[in-house]
């Protein structure tokens, strides 16, 4: 094996398991969501086109009659989908703009927002991540409309995901919009590629949480968790 190839195999190569060796570990490298420099030089019309021509490639190689009339019109529409829908979140210029107002009604307890109700992709598979977001702040004498709070939970589903990064991410946004540490997330998901495929467990759901400032003390975990499982 000369040095070349060894340097390659190197390369293929995380925590020194290649990708077979993994299998379907779900795997993140970092907090941001891997992109290239150049990800939107490319207009999105353009983009559609391209996806279009490359999906049909899929589906003829996979032998599917594109001639028929339930099919020909499907890989326009899962360019579409792609860019305008479940993949959205990943262009910086559908983040939702966020306003805060001063807090008027002087409340200083905490503000939860449960059940937010999200689509997400898994980025191994891409195959769907289905679950409910929980969001917890207190207010840092600012407050943010509710409608942002779920708006901001779609905008970083909207984009191949890894629960655990998807979790993070809310929060630092949270903080950053909310100007305060006393933020929480709690990410309760059902993942498709676990249950459609591979170990197919239909029962498990995977919980992920991010708790900030004054909420990572077991007492505020606990009155936030009562409120949460208070139906």
């Amino acid at each position: 094996m000369n040095t070349e190839t060894i340097s390659k195999e190197k390369e293929n190569k995380l925590n020194g398991f290649n990708v077979e060796e993994i299998g379907d570990d779900h795997l993140f490298t970092s907090l941001e969501t891997p992109m290239k420099p150049t990800a939107f030089d490319m207009p999105d019309e353009e983009k559609k086109e391209r996806i279009s021509i490359l999906f049909s490639e899929i589906m003829d190689v996979l032998g599917l009659d594109l001639t028929d009339d339930s099919l020909k019109g499907t890989p326009d529409r899962v360019a579409k989908m792609y860019i305008e829908e479940i993949f959205s979140g990943l262009n910086p210029a559908n983040k939702p703009k966020v306003a805060l107002f001063d807090n008027k009604y002087q409340y200083n307890q905490m503000l939860v927002e449960k059940n937010i109700s999200f689509y997400s992709n898994c980025e191994h598979h891409f195959v769907p991540i289905i679950g409910k977001a929980h969001i917890a702040y207190k207010s840092s004498g600012k407050v943010i409309g509710l409608s942002k709070l779920n708006r901001i939970v779609q905008y970083y589903a909207k984009r191949p995901q890894v629960q655990e990064r998807l979790t993070n991410q809310i929060a630092n946004e949270l903080k950053t919009v909310l100007e305060t540490e006393d933020v929480a997330v709690i990410i309760d998901a059902k993942h498709l590629c676990v249950s459609s495929r591979g170990i197919k467990d239909d029962t498990s759901a995977t919980v992920t949480t991010y708790y900030g400032g004054e909420f990572n003390t077991p007492e505020k975990i606990l009155e936030l968790h009562n409120y949460i499982n208070n139906q």
